[in-house]
């Protein structure tokens, strides 16, 4: 997408204006987009966004811009612009011959074109068939996101790379009225893959499980307050550690020393039960990638081992400045953004329970069968989760259906409670928000019983993974 001798030249200005590196992110992204409601297609939008940006990193600071344009002069002027900022008489020029690394990274995805109709058709099939679940259903809606993104990096070390990033995501929500209430169930996978996932959908299975939820949390009591233990369910329920503990592992916060772990290093930091990863290399989860936003081959990183933090999730940049190893975890939503360190895909590794003896051992609790939405201060460890679908527990058996719970508390009290694992290890799809942006990320986790939690009954809280 870029010409070799222009990445060479810019690579060469920005070493003549004192930059001690420098790298280059060519981005090309097609997407298309389809949301339904009133079983009706709303919306539908396509397009292709295509833009460079250009990282200048002097000692500890990084300067960084981008343009629609991939025009020598222009480039070259943008690095001249951003150079302009440190004053370095000190110029860094050096001959750097590109090496195109890691081949053979992208696994076969059968990417095949779709025609536009078959989508709609799909939507139409899924919108009726949760519709006929039950007859409180009285909205659905459904979105489709194909998107097609070409990445091409260069930097002053002579790396060179390509890679190919298909993603698909089908959201279902189903809502649920009675009587002036309303209630809504949703599913909402997605992959790294293409529209051949859509395809391969049990949609009984999705629309069963979409319209039951609406109408259980329809039907739901309101759920007590107070300090109990609570059975956290496997999938989406991983957003607790994703967001109460994971963004306080990324060296975005670590450098800043805005994370409560930032100085916790081979200590213990949670239970002994659990471990924990964050790994890049799964085929086809919606949160993996064959390289990162700086070129660098991802990896699987253990952050947690039996309780003791191993590793941080660093870029290049978090390794200038804390001296924590790169993990090919570098991501930014597109070129308009600079890389930092981000999740991929982050969860709590299998334990050795089923769910039955989880319930069994609380007694009596509250069983978090799904998850929503939710809030943390990365710095404190303070989060809040709305519980989207609960259960009473009594004697270690599930009773009433319970709405407006939400867990609160701290990450690093969390992940101590938290005394038993199950073995249903399972993943859901997010977009996770930060400093670079909006990227693809997946949370997941096996039930976990945490042994103690509070709880409060409030309307849901905003959350940047969705």
């Amino acid at each position: 997408m870029l010409e070799k001798s222009i990445a060479n030249d810019i690579i060469f200005e920005a070493l003549s204006l004192g930059a001690d590196f420098c790298d280059i992110f060519v981005e090309k992204t097609q997407v298309e987009s389809l949301m339904m409601n009133t079983s009706k297609l709303k919306d539908l939008k396509t397009g292709v966004d295509f833009g460079i940006g250009i990282r200048l990193i002097f000692g500890h600071k990084a300067l960084y811009g981008y343009t629609n344009s991939n025009k020598r002069d222009e480039l070259l002027k943008l690095t001249k612009v951003l150079a302009q900022k440190y004053k370095v008489e000190t110029s860094h020029i050096k001959d750097v011959e590109f090496k195109t690394r890691y081949p053979h990274l992208v696994p076969f995805i059968n990417d095949q074109s779709v025609e536009l109709s078959e989508k709609i058709a799909k939507l139409h099939e899924i919108d009726k068939q949760v519709r006929q679940k039950n007859d409180f259903i009285s909205q659905v809606n459904i979105s489709l996101l194909l998107k097609k993104q070409n990445i091409e990096v260069f930097d002053s070390e002579g790396l060179h790379i390509k890679d190919y990033r298909p993603y698909c995501r089908l959201a279902t929500s189903a809502i649920a009225k009675d009587a002036g209430e309303q209630a809504v169930g949703s599913w909402a996978p997605g992959v790294r893959g293409g529209y051949e996932f859509v395809k391969g959908l049990d949609v009984d299975w999705l629309a069963d499980y979409t319209a039951k939820q609406a109408v259980n949390v329809l039907k739901a009591k309101h759920c007590p307050a107070g300090k109990m233990p609570v059975v956290i369910d496997n999938g989406f329920g991983g957003v607790i550690f994703h967001e109460a503990c994971g963004h306080s592992l990324e060296t975005t916060s670590v450098e800043k020393k805005a994370s409560e772990f930032w100085d916790k290093k081979g200590e213990v930091i949670a239970n002994e039960a659990l471990s924990a990863v964050d790994d890049g290399t799964l085929d086809h989860l919606w949160g993996s990638l064959s390289v990162d936003d700086e070129g660098m081959q991802t990896q699987k990183t253990q952050l947690i081992k039996n309780g003791v933090l191993e590793n941080f999730l660093c870029d290049r940049l978090g390794e200038i400045k804390t001296g924590h190893p790169r993990t090919g975890s570098a991501r930014r939503e597109s070129y308009k953004f600079a890389p930092a360190s981000r999740m991929r895909n982050t969860f709590i590794e299998a334990g050795n329970y089923k769910l039955d003896e989880l319930l069994a051992a609380m007694g009596d609790g509250l069983y978090a069968k799904s998850m929503g939405g939710g809030s943390v201060n990365p710095g404190t460890g303070e989060f809040n989760f709305s519980v989207q679908e609960g259960y009473l527990v009594k004697n270690g058996k599930l009773t009433d259906a319970v709405k407006g719970a939400t867990l609160i508390g701290k990450g690093g009290d969390i992940m101590k409670n938290i005394s038993m694992v199950a073995d249903n290890l399972d993943y859901a799809a997010g977009t996770c928000g930060s400093v670079s942006g909006g990227v693809p990320v997946t949370v997941g986790q096996p039930a976990v019983k945490v042994d103690d939690c509070l709880l409060y009954t409030s309307d849901a809280a905003d959350d940047s993974l969705r």
